[in-house]
């Protein structure tokens, strides 16, 4: 794992909301918004993580984090938990837009209905989340929007044509919403994690041979979790990165 040391004085008591938060990269980004002293919200549908990330949590920030159940598929759902988190907690500063399930496909087996709800889990909700949460950020002069990606659909996998269609998707709205935005001091910027080892990742996908082999592909020679992409989204949540919008910042240990 990657300890966290930056500090971030400026995230304390500001708002941040982080989709699929309950595990994984999300439960991640949370915890270290979290320990930053931000009020957090994340939306999930599992319950038990989401409810056991937080009592998890509950032990040592300065506000408590809030659990959000919606199906992101529903957009009227995500305008409602959006206005709910504006009234508890205030205007949104930062959003995380992480939410998304890379199950694997077969090529010939997809189906319109497949692909549509695939490109609802795993794009649709990144435009009308920011959609929803712009009006907030204006509200308070500006803020700070990540969209989570993936190296998925430059590595030509043929596991999953469907998600790798949505990640490659999420670059090309990261780059649109970023001029619409960026007037109104709203900055949009991309990561592209690679082969980020969790737990649901080594009980569906992954074999130690297999994370060998990246591994090895890596300039860096580690196995990289979940804490790696923490970092790189308070900083470009930051002040640091005030004059960087419309860019993607792969993290994947240098894969060559």
């Amino acid at each position: 794992m990657v300890d966290i040391v930056a500090q971030f004085p400026e995230f304390r008591d500001r708002t941040v909301l982080i989709t699929g938060g309950a595990s994984g990269i999300g439960a991640a980004i949370v915890g270290g918004f979290a320990r930053q002293g931000a009020k957090v919200s994340f939306i999930d549908i599992d319950e038990t993580e989401s409810h056991d990330l937080v009592e998890r949590l509950s032990r040592d920030t300065l506000h408590p984090v809030r659990f959000h159940k919606a199906d992101l598929r529903d957009v009227a759902a995500i305008r409602r938990t959006v206005d709910e988190v504006v009234a508890h907690s205030g205007p949104i500063s930062v959003l995380v837009n992480n939410a998304a399930r890379d199950d694997r496909h077969d090529f010939e087996a997809v189906t319109e209905e497949y692909w549509n709800d695939n490109q609802a889990i795993n794009l649709r909700h990144v435009f009308f989340t920011t959609q929803a949460v712009a009006p907030s950020m204006r509200a308070a002069g500006g803020g700070a929007v990540i969209n989570m990606s993936s190296i998925a659909f430059l590595l030509n996998m043929p596991e999953f044509p469907a998600y790798s269609t949505a990640k490659a998707g999420v670059i090309g709205l990261t780059k649109s919403m970023a001029g619409k935005l960026g007037p109104d001091n709203i900055r949009v910027n991309c990561i592209l994690p690679g082969m980020i080892v969790t737990d649901r990742q080594m009980k569906l996908w992954l074999t130690e041979e297999g994370i060998a082999r990246t591994v090895q592909r890596q300039c860096i020679k580690k196995v990289l979790h979940a804490d790696a992409i923490v970092g790189p989204c308070l900083f470009l949540a930051s002040s640091c990165a005030a004059a960087i919008s419309a860019q993607s910042l792969i993290v994947d240990g240098g894969i060559f």
